[in-house]
């Protein structure tokens, strides 16, 4: 006789802590840190792992769960992964979930599979939504600008999308700071508040710092900052070099170049100030990206329930003292753009 699963019960303390933000000013509230499924959530991965991190996320006060339609490999198989995951487990917890996805990124053949135009964001969110099993999202997202297509086309389809009741936010992500601006304005004049921005942001990447985040304070929007680890450099997996199973080594998320011996001592002297604060490496790097007010969450991902815990850990220890942080920025600060080479797929805006 076939054993019958016994039915998963969330931790019912899992708000106890309260860790979590308001996004800007608007009525949208998020947790400090929010699980993306961009990495280990595809076909490719294992299912049953998947499962519990996203159970370990919410019995630890997690409740928002990040996606875009690209994620994968293949694309498109984290949402349905996911969707997965919600009607095993999460189904009866919809209305406390925070559940985001986006487009702008090729999803399949032709001029209308990726990019910013009213066709594409419309057909590929109808898309998410099957594949997710959902009526609608809480966050929509444009993925990236569309240099292309009218900045006018691309706001009045995120309107019309939270019309018809597909999601309930909108947002945008990796976009200049003068983009950003002309995306809000566009979105109020229509009545739907852009309400969220999601850069990439770490203690080695800081290009946020260069008018983004006074722009997203100036004008009330929440801010959610992915690879706060720069994709695993702010681990201490690289501390004694470049292992054969890293990300670095099979997929190239790093430049060519940019483990040089130099930027890895910077990482070491960087593990040492973690190491003086009682935490890992992964941890004060969340914690850093935490300190800025403007800064409503910080995106992280994980390969396995261990490695999600020891992130989640961070809350435990949020706070800099001026004489850690002014060390942190003599490795990490100055050197930020030469020592921050990303990938195509992750690159700040110009």
């Amino acid at each position: 006789m076939a054993e019958v699963e016994t039915q998963w019960m969330a931790n019912p303390n899992r708000y106890d802590d309260e860790t979590y933000n308001r996004c800007g000013k608007s009525g949208l509230i998020l947790p400090k840190i929010t699980l993306g499924l961009w990495q280990n959530f595809g076909g490719v991965d294992v299912y049953e792992t998947q499962r519990a991190m996203i159970r370990r996320a919410f019995d630890r006060g997690v409740f928002h769960f990040d996606l875009a339609n690209n994620y994968g490999p293949p694309p498109g198989s984290a949402e349905e992964n996911f969707g997965k995951v919600l009607a095993q487990d999460l189904k009866r917890h919809r209305d406390e979930l925070v559940i985001s996805t986006k487009a702008g990124y090729r999803m399949w053949p032709g001029p209308f599979g990726e990019w910013g135009s009213r066709k594409y964001l419309i057909s590929s969110l109808d898309q998410s939504l099957q594949r997710m099993g959902l009526d609608y999202v809480d966050i929509f997202y444009s993925h990236r600008v569309d240099p292309n297509t009218p900045l006018a086309e691309t706001m009045g389809a995120l309107d019309q999308i939270v019309r018809s009741g597909k999601a309930l936010y909108v947002g945008i992500s990796s976009y200049s700071p003068e983009m950003t601006r002309q995306a809000h304005a566009i979105l109020k004049d229509l009545g739907t508040p852009c309400v969220i921005h999601q850069p990439s942001y770490s203690m080695v990447n800081r290009w946020v710092e260069e008018g983004l985040l006074d722009t997203l304070s100036e004008l009330g929007m929440g801010c959610i900052a992915f690879s706060p680890l720069a994709q695993g450099l702010l681990t201490n997996k690289y501390l004694n070099g470049v292992p054969e199973e890293s990300r670095a080594a099979l997929e190239g998320s790093f430049q060519p170049g940019m483990l040089t011996e130099e930027n890895l001592n910077r990482v070491r002297a960087l593990n040492e100030i973690a190491k003086r604060r009682g935490q890992t490496l992964a941890q004060m790097a969340i914690a850093w990206v935490l300190r800025r007010p403007e800064v409503t969450s910080a995106l992280i991902g994980a390969r396995h329930v261990q490695q999600l815990d020891n992130s989640l850990d961070a809350l435990n220890n949020l706070e800099f003292s001026a004489e850690e942080l002014a060390e942190i920025d003599k490795y990490a600060g100055d050197a930020g753009v030469n020592l921050w080479q990303q990938s195509s797929d992750s690159q700040a805006p110009v």
